[in-house]
């Protein structure tokens, strides 16, 4: 791919990301991103074949980067506070994508982003309270998990370091003193 080709790919991913947040999903068509970069609607074409390319190529790197992260968290069985430090810089860097994607659940039914998203936290839930947990450690772990997510959302431009560090000592509270070592007291 020619620098050139590549980066007006890259502009027109960011242009709709910015629309999408901005306007939706459903609101933004394939004409206001290519009146916004300057091109025409077919320009757009030669760089995605249809809409819905243009979407999974914006959410494909959450996708790929929270796999590997759920992928090598299993393997690794990292301490809870290792897991949501992970876990909340994988939110943090695909923050756009992921206030994206709460904002359009229903429209991004259709890529699949949304189910894999909730795998991937029963997967890490599991991680964090053990394979049988009780239905409060359960609980425990979704406050634990999503209050961390929703952190990126709620305080996107607030310093890193202090909303990690704030996010991940709640998200240990969440989880109360019996899993804040782990589900085997352990770690």
């Amino acid at each position: 791919m020619s620098r050139s080709r590549s980066d007006t790919r890259a502009r027109a991913q960011a242009v709709a990301r910015e629309l999408f947040l901005k306007q939706g999903l459903g609101r933004t068509s394939l004409q206001d991103i290519a009146d916004r970069l300057g091109i025409t609607k077919p320009a757009l074409y030669y760089h995605f074949a249809s809409r819905e390319d243009l979407v999974r190529s914006i959410v494909q790197p959450l996708v790929d980067d929270g796999g590997a992260f759920v992928a090598d968290a299993e393997r690794a069985r990292p301490t809870p506070r290792a897991l949501l430090e992970g876990f909340f810089a994988l939110h943090h860097r695909h923050r756009e994508v992921v206030t994206l994607v709460v904002q359009e659940l229903s429209s991004l039914q259709d890529v699949g982003l949304v189910e894999l998203i909730w795998e991937w936290r029963q997967r890490l839930g599991l991680l964090l309270v053990g394979p049988e947990p009780s239905l409060v450690d359960e609980v425990r772990a979704t406050v634990a998990l999503g209050g961390l997510a929703d952190c990126v959302m709620v305080y996107p431009d607030a310093p890193y370091d202090e909303v990690c560090a704030a996010g991940v000592e709640a998200a240990l509270a969440a989880l109360g003193p019996s899993l804040r070592n782990g589900p085997d007291g352990t770690r």
